[in-house]
């Protein structure tokens, strides 16, 4: 029976509970994975998707993507009141502040992939911990059977399964993995016949 350490990715990209949300979509972006173990002092201590850092920055509360300054408040009709004309005391227009956020309601992904915008000086507020799926997580040994992950995938509707020995995470086993040794025949399984004259035949 084929083994989850056969079919294993061992290196695994990892985040750590303090990481910045910020931090965590670009390492994973620059990874190219879609999810990622949480460790503390070498523990796992949860698990991060993609889909999960989303959410999160989608329930932010919007950021303009840009404010325009040009646009002085203190215009009146046609001229621009001098400071003489203005209290020290004066504030701007409650107008004034909502027009500031006339694009907070752009796309969560288009405000994401502005990096250099005010969004993801938001992300850099919050951290992993606030994301992640806590303990009790989807684990399997190392020496559990590829069909065990196959069909806890299956039950979970996952799409991974981390591999942990004794807290720790040593690997990592996706649905691709497990196609790739379908795929290989690393599956099948051989049943011999011996003869009564010592030879054999392949039944598989």
């Amino acid at each position: 029976m084929l083994r989850l350490r056969e079919i294993m990715t061992t290196h695994v990209v990892t985040l750590t509970p303090e990481m910045s949300v910020r931090d965590a979509m670009e390492l994973l972006g620059r990874s190219h994975v879609s999810g990622a173990p949480v460790v503390a002092a070498g523990r796992l201590v949860g698990v991060v998707s993609a889909t999960d850092l989303m959410t999160f920055a989608g329930a932010l509360p919007g950021v303009p993507t840009q404010t325009d300054m040009a646009d002085d408040w203190f215009v009146a009709g046609e001229e621009a009141c001098t400071d003489d004309d203005v209290d020290d005391e004066a504030e701007p227009p409650g107008v004034y502040f909502s027009d500031l956020w006339d694009d907070a309601g752009a796309e969560v992904s288009s405000r994401v992939e502005n990096v250099d915008g005010p969004e993801w000086n938001a992300l850099e507020e919050h951290d992993v911990s606030e994301v992640m799926t806590r303990l009790p997580l989807v684990t399997l040994p190392p020496d559990a059977d590829v069909e065990a992950a196959a069909q806890l995938m299956k039950e979970r509707n996952i799409h991974r399964v981390l591999v942990t020995d004794h807290g720790a995470v040593v690997g990592v086993v996706s649905a691709l993995d497990i196609a790739t040794a379908v795929a290989d025949h690393r599956l099948v399984t051989n049943i011999f016949l011996f003869n009564h004259d010592g030879a054999f035949r392949d039944l598989q």
